[in-house]
């Protein structure tokens, strides 16, 4: 980043007005619910208000931490979190960008990448060790290649599989300990539980609560580094679960009020109205904003799992 685009930084976070650039937003590619009459809209968690895309990017560009919550297989979510990438970098607020998809094993790789690598999409997959069985590189990877040829940090937000598996075997480490309340580790509980479709053995729930309680931690790490090292919005590319702030990041993190998580969020046909999702995220009213866009498949993950016909 240069010297001029620090100095507006400052300037911009003095005067707590940042110019937002507009832009057209992208065309829907999931194929479900595209005529939904809350398709596109924005809503204001607290406010209780829809938003226009110009004033969320207006709120986001005044806090020291954005999670972008998504959905990881619907493109649409993919496609809005580039779009407010490139505005917040446009309006020059954009200090870093920390991304779930990369752990700490791939940090040396982020830290020097040759400039032969930044010449084509492939080379920068193959420079990364990127996880294709994970992660869809035609999700993330226009994203990194943009960021990283506007030479916008990119940080590596996740655990890698060899703490994951050392972290499922032992106590909770000092990151972890204490920082949610009983109460919360109960909602944990039941949110694994669910998530799994009510088949996870009993014996699994404590190794996979510190696995989880530790990656939450390590990306509000991977937040805190990027803060420190720039000023500006550091911003979360992660699941919507990661991006909660009753359960998620932002309990790792040591001032959550100068923080924003918007969550992507699928359509359902059923609910028409903003508060209907509100209400089944309840309680907790875990996001500031929902952002409404087409759903994928409108299958029964568990059901399909359990057999039923």
């Amino acid at each position: 980043m240069s010297r001029l685009s620090f100095v507006l930084i400052f300037i911009a976070l003095l005067s707590g007005c940042v110019s937002m650039p507009e832009a057209p937003l992208p065309d829907w590619q999931a194929p479900l619910h595209r005529s939904h009459p809350l398709v596109g809209s924005i809503w204001d968690v607290n406010a209780e208000r829809y938003l226009s895309p110009h004033e969320l990017l207006q709120d986001l560009s005044q806090v020291d931490y954005a999670l972008l919550g998504e959905k990881h297989d619907n493109p649409d979510h993919h496609q809005l979190q580039a779009y407010v990438l490139r505005r917040l970098y446009e309006a020059a607020v954009l200090a870093s960008v920390s991304f779930e998809m990369l752990d700490s094993s791939q940090k040396e790789a982020l830290a020097s990448i040759p400039l032969s690598v930044l010449q084509s999409s492939d080379a920068l997959k193959s420079h990364l060790g990127w996880d294709e069985d994970g992660w869809n590189w035609g999700f993330y990877g226009p994203m990194l290649y943009e960021l990283l040829h506007n030479d916008v940090k990119v940080r590596s937000a996740n655990i890698s599989s060899d703490e994951m598996m050392s972290i499922y075997g032992n106590e909770d480490s000092d990151a972890i300990k204490g920082v949610l309340s009983q109460e919360q580790l109960l909602r944990l509980e039941r949110e694994i539980d669910e998530s799994h479709c009510g088949m996870l053995p009993a014996s699994q729930f404590a190794p996979m609560m510190r696995v989880q309680r530790s990656r939450d931690a390590q990306m509000a790490m991977s937040l805190q580094d990027g803060a420190n090292a720039r000023p500006g919005v550091s911003v979360l590319i992660a699941g919507n679960f990661h991006a909660r702030r009753d359960l998620g990041v932002p309990n790792y993190l040591p001032e959550p009020s100068k923080l924003k998580s918007l969550s992507f969020i699928e359509l359902r046909e059923e609910s028409s109205e903003p508060r209907d999702y509100v209400l089944a995220l309840e309680p907790g009213q875990p996001y500031d904003y929902l952002w409404f866009t087409p759903a994928v498949a409108s299958q029964d993950y568990c059901a399909s799992l359990r057999g039923d016909d």
